[in-house]
């Protein structure tokens, strides 16, 4: 969470930074600490110890519960309420809004009538896979799969040219698998998973009236295509190298170059407007691509289309699928035990699908002024804490800082929602086709983005609904991003004391702005442009220092012989720790200039509550298999080390919890005071 933002590829094109509450409705509760902890041996037990202790394992359906899924759930719940009125007539603006976001609630909940309907809604896609006789035939059905939301072979978007960061381009990415990563394919650890995959892709096959016999034979197919793409792949860490990610190629060329795949009718029938050059992410995996389409048989490949299809959309079908599909990827990859109720994930799709036509409700019922208003403050608050971090920063050199300060100073800030929202005409969301709705919303969405490349940059669009629980940084727009969905209670409450509320949202706000200047951001200078703006000795400090928290990191072990990934991390991690020192200074900036603010409660400082309440924001539990899951794919650590070791090496911390005496030892991993 609170990432730069991505496709599910993980490359690094362009790499920005996507139950009600209890009675405890802000991120600090002295009834979540274990005071019996020592703060500086565990200070995750001693800050958050008592919630562990209640809370062993995550609910049954699903497989981590934190503090972020607290407020999902509250958030869920009032959208919920709006979906409810929207699909009743009972919303009192039945604007294109409210009627969109009712008929799609409407075709989510009948279950006869999807039940009924069993694979019909995706019966036109395997057709035209079946009716396939060539190669040729093969290609031609890519653009039509892509514009369906089916992740064929690979994967395609627009965004900013990171090198000319005002103008969208096309981006052409590795991709294709089902399971969550290329290991899930090549490492051992992962073996009976596969096996499991495979008896998963039949019993599907079957279910849509495939002989046993055959789908075995396209379960096999499926599985040896996947794990070809998959040593394809570059790993999540190459794909984090934003230059070697970037290969600008002619369009004129992408057909000689790559002959099995026809781009010259691939790049129309995707909406592109006629373009001099597009990037190709990972060159040799295309060439890899290639080779494949052109040596496969037919018979392969379309056994190998008709799975993506069947897997792309098996949640959104009758119940033998659905139940099928969440066995698989819910319960043997996930550790979940239940599924979620239907209206909290048809709640999911319809946010992902026509989110601002839903959060525009969202903002008008729930989005308040006045958090709002502190928000703003406290990010200009923690910008300032920031800009005199570059001006104190001893190894930086002259040259380096001014730029960086440029950099900062040209940070755009967008809080809340965006100042129009989207307009969805031409989408039909009819209150009887669910499929049919998430079909057409995501060619609609397809057609919209494509349509950009080669036109200016729409500075004023957001990349994340306002009901979202998360926030981001985007280098090529240098702007930090929070919607309206994370500005409220457990996370953010504008009444509660500055220390908890700098400890929780305020670490979020500095932890953005921190990207801009990790081991990827600083790679963007001040207009967006991806380019080297930093002087190499200056470059040579910080991979000394950027080594020594991957070092740290690298160093946890989280599962038994399962280490964390310190470069997969880095970025992340450089990004944790930055983010609660500058947020820490804040606090005390904030303090200085209202002193009676400045005052114990419960026993504990505003230094000490800051500390604790960064902790209890990333109190969390979760199962073994989602722990692996991001342990392998995750660029973020996992909660329990970013409640920890950003608290553990940041010097205020001393001061906050010194040792009762000089004997005292500190447990605490203390190898690193990172990059900021």
């Amino acid at each position: 969470m609170f990432t730069m933002r991505k496709k599910d590829t993980g490359a690094a094109k362009p790499p920005l930074r996507k139950t009600e509450a209890g009675p405890e409705q802000n991120g600090f509760s002295t009834r979540y600490m274990d005071p019996n902890a020592d703060p500086r041996a565990d200070f995750y037990s001693y800050a958050a110890g008592k919630w562990l202790l209640a809370n062993p394992a995550p609910p049954k359906d699903r497989p981590v519960w934190n503090c972020f899924g607290e407020l999902y759930d509250r958030n869920l719940s009032q959208l919920r309420k709006i979906a409810e009125d929207c699909s009743g007539g009972q919303q009192k603006s039945q604007d294109q809004a409210s009627g969109m976001v009712g008929n799609f609630y409407s075709s989510a909940m009948d279950t006869a009538r999807i039940e009924k309907l069993g694979f019909k809604p995706i019966e036109d896609l395997l057709l035209s896979i079946s009716d396939a006789k060539s190669r040729s035939d093969i290609s031609r059905l890519i653009p039509l799969l892509h514009m369906s939301g089916v992740d064929a072979f690979f994967s395609s978007s627009a965004y900013p040219d990171q090198k000319d960061s005002g103008t969208y381009i096309f981006y052409i990415e590795q991709g294709g698998l089902s399971l969550p990563d290329r290991d899930y394919y090549l490492s051992p650890k992962f073996s009976k998973l596969r096996d499991e995959y495979r008896e998963h892709i039949a019993k599907m096959f079957m279910l849509n009236g495939v002989s046993a016999q055959q789908a075995a034979i396209n379960a096999d197919s499926v599985l040896d295509i996947e794990a070809s793409l998959a040593r394809a792949s570059r790993t999540r860490v190459e794909l984090r190298d934003p230059e070697k990610n970037y290969n600008r190629v002619g369009t004129s060329r992408l057909e000689s170059r790559y002959k099995s795949i026809a781009f010259s009718e691939y790049l129309p029938e995707m909406g592109v407007r006629p373009c001099r050059h597009v990037i190709v992410g990972q060159p040799e995996f295309m060439n890899h691509l290639d080779s494949e389409l052109n040596g496969r048989d037919v018979e392969q490949l379309k056994a190998y289309l008709s799975w993506k299809v069947i897997h792309a959309y098996a949640p959104f079908l009758h119940s033998d699928a659905d139940s099928e599909n969440f066995k698989m990827f819910g319960v043997k990859i996930k550790g979940q035990q239940e599924q979620q109720p239907r209206w909290k994930r048809a709640i999911g799709i319809i946010d992902g699908s026509i989110g601002e036509a839903l959060g525009k409700i969202y903002v008008e019922r729930h989005f308040d002024s006045a958090a709002n208003l502190e928000a703003r403050e406290m990010v200009t608050d923690i910008i300032a804490a920031f800009r005199e971090k570059l001006r104190r920063t001893e190894w930086m050199s002259e040259e380096t800082r001014a730029k960086a300060l440029d950099k900062l100073d040209r940070l755009n800030v967008k809080i809340g929602h965006p100042a129009k929202f989207r307009d969805y005409s031409g989408l039909e969301i009819r209150p009887d086709e669910y499929v049919g709705n998430i079909r057409r919303s995501i060619a609609f969405e397809t057609r919209r983005e494509n349509a950009r490349v080669g036109k200016p940059v729409d500075r004023s669009e957001w990349e994340m609904t306002p009901p979202t629980v998360n926030a981001y940084y985007s280098p090529t727009e240098n702007e930090i991003v929070f919607p309206a969905g994370i500005l409220q209670p457990p996370m953010f409450d504008h009444l509660a004391d500055p220390a908890v509320n700098y400890g929780a949202i305020g670490a979020i706000i500095g932890h953005e702005i921190t990207h801009g200047f990790d081991d990827n951001g600083r790679l963007y200078g001040a207009d967006g442009n991806l380019h080297e703006w930093w002087t190499a000795r200056d470059r040579a400090e910080f991979k000394k220092k950027a080594e020594s928290v991957a070092r740290l990191y690298g160093k946890q072990e989280v599962l038994p012989g399962t280490f964390l990934n310190g470069e997969l991390t880095l970025g992340e991690n450089i990004a944790d720790m930055g983010g609660i020192k500058v947020a820490y200074d804040a606090l005390q900036r904030r303090l200085a200039k209202d002193p009676q603010a400045n005052r114990t409660i419960d026993g504990l400082t505003q230094s000490q509550r800051f500390f604790i309440a960064y902790s209890q924001s990333w109190r969390e539990v979760i199962t073994k298999e989602e722990l692996m899951r991001r342990i392998t794919t995750d660029p973020h650590s996992p909660a329990k080390y970013r409640a920890t070791l950003p608290v553990a090496n940041d010097p205020d911390f001393d001061n906050a919890f010194p040792p009762k005496s000089a004997q005292d030892s500190d447990a605490l991993p203390k190898d690193s005071a990172g990059v900021w």
